[in-house]
């Protein structure tokens, strides 16, 4: 096939240009860099089946050649990024998703949208289905972020209907893995750095909200069986297997054998803001549709991501 990558350099898109590129596809990423960096692609620079282009997909893409799938992972998912770039956020939400869709229409392509566990918003139903509609405050905070992707889901699924367009919908949930950036703002990142760096693992309010983490290994596995798949509607690819945030970050402080302390501390800014208390996929369909279940035990994942940040962090 030849395929793009929206969000090409970032971190779930850059390991999708590997596994793709493995798979014997041609590759081309597309990336504004804002959020990405070249880093993340710069050993495939060469590879005569690979290519990257710089542009922003909030703009009119035009691309020579035949595609046969649209892999739509541009985005600012972290609070950081959305908190700081609302409007950016919404954009590329909207207006990317509309741009990724109009070129997958113009090429005969399979689409598929990288959507969010955040259409949920703070759940009342657990652990999360893919026919749940989701609490979300679509005025708060997060609205920039949960609203773009139900928005995005939403467009996908118009020019499902009634533009004829083969789409995909994940929704993805707590990935974790190297190329991560260390000021992601995320738990994994921020943890995992403060560890190495023998700071505090600030732990919000009494860490007792819940997440599962899912490898980024699995999570490509997961996306690349949906996009051969012949499943139209949204599935939830993520890790069930939930632990606190407390939890979480004592299995850090052990792998890592870090001197660091746990530093509980009451958030004064809007990152915590509309913050699930519980955040967990129900994975039924994806086992059933795709065979997939994440085999990555958290230990393993979280090992071979402080590894990356030693070097990263250059502690290594």
């Amino acid at each position: 096939m030849r395929v793009l990558i929206t969000g090409g350099a970032g971190f779930i898109g850059s390991h999708l240009c590997d596994r793709l590129l493995k798979d014997g596809h041609e590759v081309i990423a597309m990336d504004n860099l804002r959020t990405g960096t070249v880093d993340n692609i710069a050993h495939l620079s060469g590879h005569n089946r690979f290519h990257f282009i710089k542009h922003d997909v909030t703009n009119y893409i035009f691309l020579e050649g035949h595609l046969d799938a649209v892999l739509h992972l541009a985005s600012l998912p972290s609070p950081v990024d959305y908190l700081n770039l609302p409007i950016q956020t919404l954009k590329v939400g909207a207006l990317g998703t509309h741009k990724t869709l109009g070129l997958a229409m113009d090429k005969g392509a399979r689409f598929l949208l990288a959507s969010t566990s955040e259409v949920y918003g703070d759940p009342l139903e657990h652990p999360q289905s893919e026919t749940y509609w989701g609490n979300v405050n679509p005025i708060g905070p997060r609205g920039v972020y949960d609203e773009s992707k139900r928005f995005a889901e939403a467009l996908t699924m118009a020019y499902q209907r009634y533009h004829g367009v083969d789409t995909r919908i994940v929704r993805i949930f707590n990935t974790y893995g190297p190329r991560m950036r260390a000021d992601d703002g995320r738990v994994a990142p921020n943890f995992i750095c403060q560890a190495l760096r023998g700071d505090p693992l600030t732990v919000y309010d009494d860490g007792s909200r819940t997440r599962g983490f899912c490898y980024i290994d699995d999570m490509v596995e997961g996306m690349v069986r949906l996009l051969h798949s012949d499943e139209r509607l949204p599935v939830n690819l993520g890790n069930p297997s939930e632990v606190s945030v407390l939890e979480f970050a004592q299995i850090v402080l052990r792998l890592t054998r870090s001197p660091s302390e746990i530093q509980f501390v009451r958030p004064t800014d809007a990152r915590t803001a509309d913050d699930p208390k519980v955040r967990c996929p129900d994975i039924t369909k994806a086992k059933r549709l795709l065979d997939w279940n994440p085999c990555v035990p958290l230990e393993e994942g979280l090992r071979r991501t402080a590894d990356y940040f030693r070097i990263k962090l250059g502690l290594a």
